[in-house]
């Protein structure tokens, strides 16, 4: 297993030694219909050069079975140097053919090739998923980013199936000795990682269109377009509305970069049981299936499946034509194409809240980040592969990305996508390093960003930024911006230059909060006193970081803060209220106010809210102040009110609206630690209870017997029945969260055995019973805390990294109360626990380390929550309610 783990100064060994030219890869997947068939015959030739004739190196293969290896045409001992996770390969020569026939096997982890039996109809459906190095899963390869080769793909499957890999399909070829099966044979591929290619097998609908370009010198690019799904759901599957999409995205990063799409064809398929949002393969792009909505979707989610679209289309520039030499510049491609994918929806969609989605939602998740004591920098210190897999977070996305549009507008948006086009020219189908984007940036921009890079890639942490201000009379004399950047790794302070506008908002004549100033300015240190406002009257809502151009948490002063809890509704901007709601949460995760505060701020001013995807975050936030921040002897009355508002605006929001369907889902949730309003949810469920224009569909019905099974009020019948109504397979998860999710002492020890113990779950299915285990009383929970702790070194041992993260991450003992622990966090047995276990683990593999310190930092964050809100309601009793 020790081997699995591949370390940076092992790659950079290897790729020091050999340069890889081509791979032949056959795989033999007809039999993958037969669930007692566990693999697949697996065959690649490799050609390669070394520097050094005479040297070693090795090939990474993780398999059933190794048949046999051949270098230069020689028969290798393979219980010599094959140990299940690399082949060693000694006395190479200056040019070399290496061929490895093996067993690789079908995964149910999402790993190597992801073996799915719809439970609509039965059938079979395979894909690959490698990043970071999950390709030696289903072929022998040297499994390292900087070693590109061409790739030839051959598969043998049953006649009837869909079959597609990265390359256009050359030939299909029915076998005479078994007309059952056909081989597919595949153009060669240029020069890509191997963690980038794929193959998609299986009954696959497909639908096709084309896209034409013509480029700047007057060339017409044609690119053949292809979409896939499971057969069961192609009565929902939107083609036209994907192809539109993608044709306008080909349209605009063509034009954009002035670079052709470089990879013949653009296939996009959507799969089961996916690890990912999607995975930016060249010639075949994977999504996660759940972008088909089968059910009842927000218009928020449509935009946010644009936005990965895009973002993957991006990557075939940033990534697959450029890609970072080792997994520390995971942000070279991450970071830009989260940038670029909210900048394609901006800029070729009808919707115009991109960028404050990108504030309410992507940056909101790199603060989180940012704010634990395991965040890293940007250009992050990578050493092996499951640190690689642990670091694909806010950080390197949504941190990345806002950084960059800082960088644009430090350098300018025309400079930055020069730097970028040259970037291109210079590097296409190689790898690179910070180095080498700096150089094409800064010599596009006429800037030098060496400081630039060692302030906001090198350094950890979030500035905060507050206000201190000086008036008389109603005028303002002084207004410093104050900025707390204490980077947590070095306990430094990192203050970072931030370039952004102030507003200032007053009520108008309508009754309206609206901007009427702003200024813009530079922030450099520590205390930056802002001379443009000197003399201004003061508004009522001094907003800092207006427009969102910088990444920095703002604290609202007391009268801007004021001026928001009053009437944060009567800010007509979307971005601005957008920021305000960040602003507000903020304070109650970092225990600055009282978490009720929150809760009373969605419950008065959420119905108000006309962003749909604004709407549906803060409202997932206030689910979580009250299960997590509000101290529990205050959380059942102020669930209690919450679960009111929640029922109310779903009766009383417009028919087959957004916000209706915000609502439905709230009220589920809520219901799922509150019984109180479980008789309108069995109404619905059964039909007696009619809300007009809601879509009482299949997602939400599962959502719905999830809060009835918690309770205790969902038998395994009912629930079997309606799995009989909805035999899908997200019709299995929502089983099997709430079938997890009774709570009954027998129902909990199953699914933690299931979990820790079984190997027969999915990647999906084991998610969804660890959702519905953690729904529950603590006090059937408590027993396994201890348990939690005794198992840890061995799933990590045992599984894989993804199922193992999957498990450690889920199943952390995070919902605790601070009640009868002193009111001290630090004392409270789950953060000792942790704090013991890691004291005496401390060679514990770093991944597993990060997991725990990084669930321990969140529960200890709720804990200090709780702490000042039951200080702040001893002091004085919040009063609760909408008003």
């Amino acid at each position: 297993m020790s081997n699995q783990n591949l370390r940076r100064d092992e790659a950079a060994t290897r790729s020091a030694l050999i340069t890889t030219h081509s791979y032949d890869v056959s795989l033999d997947v007809r039999q993958a219909a037969d669930p007692n068939v566990a693999g697949y015959t697996s065959r690649s030739v490799v050609n390669f050069s070394a520097s050094e004739p005479g040297a070693s190196t090795f090939l990474d293969f993780i398999s059933s079975e190794v048949h046999s290896v051949f270098l230069n045409g020689k028969g290798l001992a393979v219980e010599d140097i094959a140990d299940g996770a690399r082949i060693r390969l000694d006395n190479l020569q200056a040019e070399n053919q290496v061929s490895v026939t093996g067993t690789a096997l079908f995964s149910t982890s999402g790993e190597g090739m992801h073996r799915f039996f719809d439970p609509a109809d039965g059938q079979c459906y395979l894909y690959t998923q490698y990043e970071p190095a999950d390709a030696r899963r289903v072929f022998a390869n040297f499994e390292q980013p900087d070693l590109k080769a061409e790739f030839t793909f051959h598969v043998m499957a049953p006649s009837q199936w869909q079959v597609a890999s990265n390359g256009v399909e050359t030939q299909r070829t029915r076998l005479t000795s078994d007309p059952a099966t056909s081989r597919w044979d595949f153009a060669p591929t240029k020069a890509m990682s191997t963690y980038i290619t794929t193959v998609l097998a299986g009954p696959y609908f497909k639908a096709a269109d084309s896209w034409h370009g013509t480029l700047g010198d007057g060339t017409v690019l044609e690119v053949p377009l292809a979409l896939y799904c499971r057969a069961s759901m192609a009565s929902s599957f939107d083609a036209d509305a994907l192809f539109r999409l993608t044709r306008n995205g080909l349209d605009f990063f063509n034009a954009l970069f002035d670079f052709p799409y470089p990879w013949g064809k653009y296939d996009q398929a959507f799969v089961p049981e996916y690890n990912l949002g999607a995975m930016e393969n060249p010639g075949l792009v994977t999504f996660t299936e759940s972008y088909v909505f089968t059910s009842r979707a927000a218009d928020s989610q449509y935009q946010a499946r644009a936005n990965t679209l895009l973002h993957e289309m991006a990557h075939m520039w940033f990534g697959d034509l450029v890609t970072m030499a080792w997994w520390d510049d995971l942000w070279l491609k991450e970071s830009f194409a989260d940038y670029m994918g909210t900048l394609g929806v901006d800029g070729t969609t009808d919707w115009d809240t991109a960028w404050v989605n990108f504030a309410n939602n992507r940056k909101a998740w790199a603060y989180v980040q940012d704010q634990l004591p395991t965040t890293h920098p940007i250009v992050a210190d990578i050493p092996d592969l499951e640190a690689a897999k642990q670091n694909f977070d806010g950080i390197t996305y949504a941190k990345g990305a806002s950084v960059l549009k800082q960088l644009v507008a430090y350098v300018g948006f025309e400079a930055f996508i020069a730097g970028s086009r040259q970037y291109f020219k210079d590097h296409a189908y190689g790898n690179t390093t910070l180095a080498e984007l700096l150089a094409a940036l800064g010599a596009a921009s006429g800037r030098d960003l060496g400081d630039w890079a060692r302030q906001w890639l090198q350094t950890s942490g979030i500035s905060t930024l507050s206000s201190e201000i000086d008036e008389h009379d109603g005028v303002l004399a002084t207004v410093t911006l104050v900025q707390d950047a204490e980077d947590p790794i070095t306990g430094r302070q990192e203050p970072r230059p931030h370039r952004l506008r102030i507003g200032f908002y007053d009520m108008d004549d309508a009754g309206a909060l609206v901007r009427g100033d702003s200024v813009e300015t530079d922030v450099s240190g520590p205390r930056t006193q802002v001379a443009e406002l000197a003399g201004k009257n003061r508004p009522a809502l001094l907003l800092v970081n207006d427009d969102d151009l910088s990444y920095a948490k703002v604290r609202l002063d007391a009268r801007s803060e004021a001026t928001v809890r009053s009437s944060l509704d009567k800010l007509s901007d979307p971005m601005a209220r957008a920021l305000c709601w960040t602003a507000l949460w903020d304070s109650a995760r970092d225990a600055v106010t009282p978490s009720t505060l929150y809760v009373q701020a969605v419950q008065r001013f959420g119905p108000a809210e006309t962003g749909i995807g604004v709407l549906l975050n803060v409202l997932g936030n206030a689910a979580t102040a009250i299960e997590r921040y509000v101290p529990r002897a205050q959380r059942d009355d102020v669930r209690h009110e919450f679960l009111t508002v929640a029922a109310t605006e779903l009766l009383t929001a417009a028919p087959g609206s957004d916000r209706q369907l915000a609502w439905a889902r709230t009220l589920a949730a809520t219901s799922r630690y509150d019984a109180g309003r479980l008789d309108l949810l069995r109404g619905i469920l059964a039909g007696s209870t009619v809300v007009e224009g809601l879509a009482v569909d299949a997602e939400l019905r599962w959502n719905f017997w999830h809060a009835l099974a918690a309770n205790g009020q969902a038998t395994p019948a009912q629930l079997d029945d309606e799995l009989v109504r909805d035999n899908t397979a997200a019709g299995k998860s929502g089983h099997a969260t709430a079938l997890a999710a009774r709570p009954e002492a027998a129902v909990k020890e199953a699914a933690w055995n299931a979990a820790v113990h079984g190997t027969a779950l999915s990647n999906q299915l084991l998610s969804a019973t660890i959702a519905g285990f953690n729904t529950g009383p603590a006090a059937l929970l408590g027993d396994f805390i201890d348990r939690y702790f005794e198992c840890l070194g061995q799933v990590w041992a045992e599984r894989s990294i993804e199922i193992a993260g999957r498990i450690v991450r889920g199943l952390y003992p995070a919902a605790q109360d601070l009640d009868g622990h002193g009111g001290n966090p630090d004392t409270h047995a789950v953060i000792v626990r942790s704090d013991n276990w890691l004291a005496e683990h401390a060679d514990a593999p770093r991944a597993l380390r990060r997991i725990i310190i990084e669930q321990r930092s969140q529960l200890h964050r709720a804990l200090r929550a709780q702490a000042l809100t039951a200080q702040a309601l001893t002091a004085q009793p919040l009063a609760q309610g909408r008003s």
